[in-house]
């Protein structure tokens, strides 16, 4: 049994003559509830056959969302903004303007019906989009998610830059990633982000890099392309 999810190579490529997945980048900021219930609505219509898969691209105002494993003493100022249970996987996190939310709606019943290796093929999409700037993701074992190192911030030092909590139902996929492009950082100060202690959060523009939300959505999707195979601009 594989334990690591760095050697999961499964191809994620759906079947052969299956649609391109459908890629929609949401103008402005989007409220987590109606997005929600998006999701909810289209992922049934994907298992029935009469949607095509859609990954969605959205920034939301700033709030936290608590997930399936979520540890009440990590909401450390319950007050600051507004709190969403959800049915994803993982524990607390923020979003917000500036964070480029992605929500991943795939039928694996085309692809490969393995959670783990499909959230391993997150990591590595995610990483290809980070290596376009020059910067090296890595994933932990022990942590789901991306790395980067911070020797400036001391021996050992590496900062969370883009998170991941799915669900699954039917084996159509939901929830997703979120990358930090330029939030306010100062934001994850209200939980503990992941429940991980001890670590710290970063962003591309923290790392000295003046990329625009237009730009990480470009290497997304060239990076999704590789990972997951063709997709085409929304038309809805």
């Amino acid at each position: 049994m594989v334990n690591d999810r760095s050697e999961i190579e499964t191809d994620m490529h759906a079947i052969p003559g299956s649609p391109p997945v459908e890629w929609r980048i949401e103008p402005g900021l989007v409220d987590y509830e109606p997005a929600v219930a998006f999701m909810e609505e289209r992922v049934a219509a994907i298992a029935e056959g009469r949607a095509a898969e859609l990954v969605w691209l959205v920034e939301h105002p700033p709030l936290y969302t608590a997930g399936t494993s979520a540890d009440p003493a990590d909401l450390v100022e319950p007050g600051r903004f507004p709190v969403h249970r959800t049915g994803r996987g993982g524990q607390y996190t923020y979003h917000g303007p500036g964070q480029r939310v992605a929500y991943v709606m795939l039928d694996l019943e085309r692809r490969s019906k393995d959670i783990r290796a499909f959230v391993a093929a997150l990591e590595r999409w995610i990483i290809g989009a980070l290596a376009s700037f020059n910067v090296r993701g890595e994933r932990r074992e022990d942590r789901v998610g991306v790395w980067v190192r911070r020797p400036d911030k001391g021996d050992g030092a590496e900062d969370k830059i883009a998170a991941i909590g799915i669900r699954v139902r039917r084996w159509v996929t939901f929830h997703g990633i979120s990358l930090n492009v330029e939030p306010d950082l100062r934001h994850f100060a209200g939980i503990v982000p992941c429940g991980i202690r001890g670590h710290g959060v970063t962003s591309l523009v923290d790392l000295g890099l003046p990329v625009a939300m237009a730009d990480a959505d470009a290497a997304l999707k060239a990076s999704f392309i590789a990972v997951f195979g063709p997709c085409v601009a929304s038309q809805g």
